[in-house]
């Protein structure tokens, strides 16, 4: 991966989800393919369930609604959770998408306090939840700014960084999971309906 994103317009897909209010069935989601650094060519919105377990088949689904995966080299998550604790599996995203998938955060997780609260809130699929969360080490990448974390599947710890800090346009965070927030958080009004599909 890393000679691919040597050349000067790798192509990298972001996925975020928007914002949402509490009691909201659905929280929206969206991909933003780009042609670093800054072409976008593709734009997708979605929803998931608040709070439930649909995070990796819909996350995989949006990117493939994107069009052609040829020539994409990764994709970057704004964590490993989208919708409030809906877990991203990011072992099966690669192996569905065949391409490298990096989960990144601004601030270390308070892991005690999330099992707590998945043991909480989720007693029947805690575990499930906590083993997704807890399958990849996250790994300090050095920014412009303050330090992001970072965890990969399909790829080696130092690509992710490289991966990483060639997304980065400005500041310290990826332009595509910058691009995919807005998106994504365009679409917060909607959050209270039911996906259609």
């Amino acid at each position: 991966m890393r000679r691919a994103l040597a050349k000067p317009h790798p192509r990298i897909v972001g996925v975020d989800d928007g914002a949402f209010a509490r009691g909201d069935r659905y929280a929206p989601v969206a991909a933003v393919a780009m042609v670093l650094p800054e072409h976008v060519e593709a734009v997708r919105t979605s929803r998931v369930r608040v709070d439930g377990t649909d995070a990796t088949s819909r996350v995989v689904s949006l990117v493939r609604s994107l069009g052609s995966l040829e020539g994409v080299r990764a994709v970057l998550v704004d964590g490993a959770v989208v919708g409030g604790f809906n877990v991203v599996d990011l072992d099966r995203v690669h192996r569905a998408l065949r391409v490298p998938v990096v989960a990144v955060t601004r601030r270390a997780p308070d892991f005690p306090r999330i099992h707590e609260a998945l043991r909480k809130w989720f007693p029947r699929t805690a575990e499930v939840r906590w083993k997704l969360l807890r399958a990849h080490r996250l790994h300090p990448v050095a920014t412009a700014g303050a330090p992001i974390l970072c965890a990969a599947a399909g790829c080696s710890r130092t690509d992710a960084a490289v991966l990483v800090r060639r997304s980065t346009v400005r500041g310290y965070w990826p332009e595509p999971l910058r691009l995919a927030h807005l998106v994504a958080s365009a679409g917060r009004r909607q959050g209270r309906r039911a996906p259609k599909d």
